[in-house]
């Protein structure tokens, strides 16, 4: 019988690819908090697994004149956020938020990833006993 890890790992791994991509997004976010004109960015990670529970088209090349599928490989468009103070430079990056939604985001890829390694010890015990 073979093993499936999509069935045994579940949604996790996907969750840390959204989890990583969100942070250096965040990342970037705070590093440009001074820069003017800089538009904040973040993933709608609810969405986006939402997304990916319903069933989904996928784009194939079937002629060379066919435009590529996009380079992203989990199709996650990055949405600009709406500030609640606008500054009078045209940034909309609001620090203390950035920051707060950045120490959830570790947060939650820390839960994932030990929800990983927690379900690869299950497998390992399975596989070999106590």
């Amino acid at each position: 019988m073979a093993i499936s890890f999509d069935n045994a790992l579940g949604i996790h791994p996907l969750a840390l690819k959204l989890r990583e991509q969100r942070t250096e997004l965040l990342a970037a976010n705070m590093a440009n908090a001074d820069t003017p004109n800089y538009k904040a960015r973040d993933v709608d990670f609810e969405s986006v697994l939402k997304g990916v529970q319903s069933p989904t088209v996928k784009l194939v090349v079937t002629q060379e004149n066919h435009l590529a599928p996009h380079p992203n490989p989990l199709g996650v468009e990055p949405k600009y956020r709406v500030p609640s103070q606008p500054s009078l430079d045209g940034n909309t990056v609001e620090a203390e938020q950035e920051q707060v939604r950045f120490a959830e985001n570790a947060l939650r890829y820390q839960f994932s990833l030990r929800r990983v390694g927690d379900e690869f010890a299950d497998l390992k015990t399975a596989l070999t006993g106590p």
